[in-house]
């Protein structure tokens, strides 16, 4: 891919390219807080969810490459205080709904859309990556669904997405047995990445799948790619419309602020189930 772009803009903690590739169809976004972690703090999100909708009326690019800096995303900043402080439900539920406004925003995109994943790929990050059309993964990476051992429950529409690409018992591993790490090879068999590369290598071989679909005439790509996720996701809506409730009711509980503490303290939760 050329290192020259046509247009380029770039905001705090990320970067979007446009005009690269054959015929200028490829585009990339780069999100990168310029430390080992790139987490999704809420102003991150935002800005990822605002690089997703710059595309809505984009007839240029056909392919769009998400990729991170040292790592792809440690997934939600727990540091940042996540619902502490929140006055009462409604002001909660406007807050949570952040998340799965950003994994829509690029579930719905019209172009193809690829993530290059480095270091690793844990709770919100995932919900992210697997909202996109492929995932190409490092060897040397892993991802990790740690929500339910802080005690909340898994959401950002992951569920239904997950279930789509590894089918039900491997999505019940990988979000109940919340500290166990799926490596490289591992979601290369389950089915979550569709290619594992060496180390640093992931962004790459993501060109490369991108300069292959960009070379595809645009349209019946992009009907196709609309034809597959809206038959593949119809009925998402009957689960997925309820997990920012039920991150409301889980948040409110004992265990999520047991969960929180031991994660803070790097020691383990003791849950009680109230």
């Amino acid at each position: 891919m050329p290192e020259s772009s046509k247009d380029e803009d770039s905001a705090d903690f990320v970067k979007i390219e446009k005009g690269l590739g054959p015929q200028g169809r490829i585009a990339v976004v780069r999100f990168d807080r310029g430390d080992r972690i790139n987490a999704l703090s809420e102003d991150a999100i935002r800005e990822l969810t605002k690089a997703a909708r710059t595309f809505d009326d984009d007839p240029e690019t056909s392919v769009v490459i998400l990729t991170g800096g040292k790592s792809f995303s440690a997934g939600a900043d727990m540091k940042s205080g996540g619902s502490r402080g929140v006055p009462d439900v409604a002001a909660l539920r406007r807050q949570l709904r952040t998340g799965p406004r950003l994994t829509r925003a690029w579930y719905e995109m019209e172009q193809v859309t690829i993530a290059a994943i480095e270091g690793f790929c844990i709770g919100g990050a995932l919900a992210l990556a697997v909202a996109l059309d492929f995932r190409i993964m490092a060897r040397d990476a892993h991802m990790r669904v740690p929500e339910i051992g802080l005690g909340m429950n898994m959401s950002w529409q992951t569920i239904p997405r997950m279930l789509q690409l590894i089918g039900p018992s491997r999505t019940k591993q990988a979000i109940i047995l919340a500290d166990r790490r799926i490596s490289a090879d591992e979601a290369y068999d389950w089915g979550i990445v569709e290619q594992v590369t060496e180390p640093g290598a992931s962004f790459h071989a993501a060109t490369q799948l991108a300069e292959k679909i960009a070379a595809q005439p645009p349209i019946p790509v992009a009907m196709t790619k609309q034809t597959v996720n809206r038959l593949s996701g119809a009925l998402d809506d009957l689960t997925s419309h309820m997990d920012v409730d039920q991150l409301v009711l889980t948040s409110m509980t004992e265990d999520y602020k047991e969960g929180i503490a031991a994660f803070r303290e790097k020691r383990k939760p003791r849950f009680k189930g109230r």
